[in-house]
């Protein structure tokens, strides 16, 4: 019988490393990050001391969960050790509404856990673009009040994530930057360099020109290379923005949640953080 329990922080770099293994291309030092905001969010099934299935399960404040990361071992897989640690994953974050960004062809699968279609989100990738320096006003994010930032996150994501956030804006090769007008914080990105490229994200602004100034500066201070973006669907002018950049579709994801959609303003969400911890 399988043995389910919390990873360690060493075990996690397994489920690093298969998220890798499926093409899914994570940030060089996205482990960190994500145990600053849980250190018992991954979660495996072991056989014979053998990690056979991950699955992390992100805790926010008091009421709200993220799912991802949700892989078996290609020799494990059809033998139940993914279903196992699905439930413990659940039962980490009972008693919350929980969201996740699963492939989309598996929606009926996730229906059966209770989750609800919110939306779709596409990846945008393509060669960086080669944008004239913005006219808009962009300094470090570590030159505003991080005060500033988080209230800016807070109108796209559901619940607060200080510690997360403080850890994805300083890590090591992460480039923050924040957009000012008349004074005032009005957009925040963040580009991190990935397996393959660089993946942006968030990307927050108040408007389409504000978060196009943003990419500029950002993609000027990184090698030049592959760029993703990752859009809400049904965020017109985030899905036009990725075009004029000259990015493509790679691929999507469902988010989906236990219940209703909590309320962001999708409207000044151009780019997602990340589809593992939402």
């Amino acid at each position: 019988m399988a043995t389910i329990r919390t990873l360690t922080p060493a075990e996690a770099e397994q489920a690093v490393e298969w998220a890798a293994a499926e093409g899914w291309n994570p940030g060089l030092v996205d482990l960190d990050c994500f145990l600053a905001q849980d250190p018992g969010l991954f979660l495996g099934s072991f056989e014979g001391g053998e990690i056979a299935s991950v699955i992390s399960a992100t805790r926010y404040g008091t009421g709200f969960g993220f799912i991802g990361f949700y892989i078996a071992a290609p020799e494990a897989r059809g033998q139940g050790y993914g279903i196992v640690v699905w439930y413990a994953a659940m039962r980490q974050l009972a008693g919350r509404l929980i969201g996740l960004d699963g492939v989309v062809a598996q929606q009926a699968n996730y229906r059966k856990s209770g989750f609800q279609l919110a939306w779709n989100n596409i990846r945008f990738g393509g060669e960086a673009p080669s944008l004239p320096p913005p006219r808009e006003t962009i300094v470090p994010a570590a030159a505003v009040p991080f005060a500033a930032l988080e209230a800016l996150d807070a109108t796209v994501f559901p619940a607060p994530r200080p510690d997360f956030l403080r850890a994805w804006i300083a890590a090591p090769g992460h480039v923050a930057l924040a957009l000012l007008r008349d004074g005032a914080v009005a957009g925040f990105g963040v580009i991190r360099p990935c397996r393959s490229g660089h993946k942006i994200g968030p990307l927050v602004a108040e408007d389409a020109a504000g978060a196009e100034a943003l990419v500029a500066a950002l993609v000027a201070r990184v090698p030049p290379g592959p760029v993703f973006l990752d859009v809400p669907e049904p965020h017109a002018a985030a899905v036009a923005l990725a075009r004029r950049l000259g990015l493509a579709p790679v691929f999507e994801t469902a988010r989906m949640y236990t219940g209703a959609a909590p309320p962001v303003a999708m409207d000044r969400l151009f780019g997602i953080t990340t589809f593992e911890l939402g």
